[in-house]
């Protein structure tokens, strides 16, 4: 069996004659056979042929959607799917304090170990990881399904399960919070309003009939 050649985005843009920007979104989208992203690089098999222009009418949400769930059935390597993953939950993870890198993230996705590293690493850090996959995962399969209290409560219970926290008498695994606490130096809400600001954050997302980018980041943002 012969060896894949790969070549660079700027390659396969000229080849296309097409933009760099068009090229990689389409590897972004899965839509490029064989394409893989190595860190932030993508790497195009040179025998790839340009993809097909899709008509204009078709729903982007829908177009997303299909593509992740395609993607996560097929385990996908380089594809949208597989840097949601990863990016998502590095980011995620980082703003809750783990110390795990971008690099250390992406060898738990891709071979279920951490990589080779000279300096100790929590084990909690490397479960949260584990388990965010698992929640992003359901969110995909869920994202036509109403939002609702208790599935943020399962995400909560799949992220916290196996940490120490879940042995912390105070600390409700699945729960709302009972202690305060703050997230990057920001204080949050207090836990005796928690379940009412929730409650009324759900009525008021849930009653639109499109939801905004700016309703996603008001709503994380409780």
């Amino acid at each position: 069996m012969s060896k894949v050649k790969y070549i660079s985005v700027e390659d396969a843009a000229h080849a296309w004659q097409i933009s760099e920007r068009s090229a990689r979104n389409y590897c972004a989208q899965g839509r490029v056979e064989g394409a893989l992203l190595e860190g932030k690089i993508w790497k195009i098999p040179s025998t790839a042929e340009k993809p097909d222009r899709k008509p204009r009418h078709s729903s982007a949400e829908e177009t997303l959607l299909s593509f992740l769930k395609r993607e996560k059935d097929a385990g996908l390597k380089g594809g949208i799917y597989h840097k949601i993953q990863i990016d998502l939950t590095y980011n995620s993870n980082h703003i809750e304090g783990s110390k795990l890198t971008h690099d250390q993230t992406r060898y738990i996705f891709e071979t279920k170990t951490i990589g080779v590293t000279d300096k100790a690493v929590k084990v909690d850090d490397i479960v949260e990881t584990v388990n965010h996959f698992r929640c992003i995962d359901l969110i995909i399969e869920g994202a036509h399904t109403k939002l609702t209290e208790s599935f943020i409560k399962q995400l909560h219970f799949i992220l916290k399960s196996g940490t120490t926290d879940s042995q912390k008498s105070w600390f409700k695994v699945g729960e709302y919070k009972m202690l305060e606490n703050e997230v990057g130096g920001s204080e949050t809400t207090k836990p005796a309003e928690v379940e009412g600001a929730i409650k009324a954050l759900l009525k008021e997302y849930n009653s639109k009939s499109k939801i905004t980018f700016d309703d996603i980041l008001r709503a994380n943002a409780l």
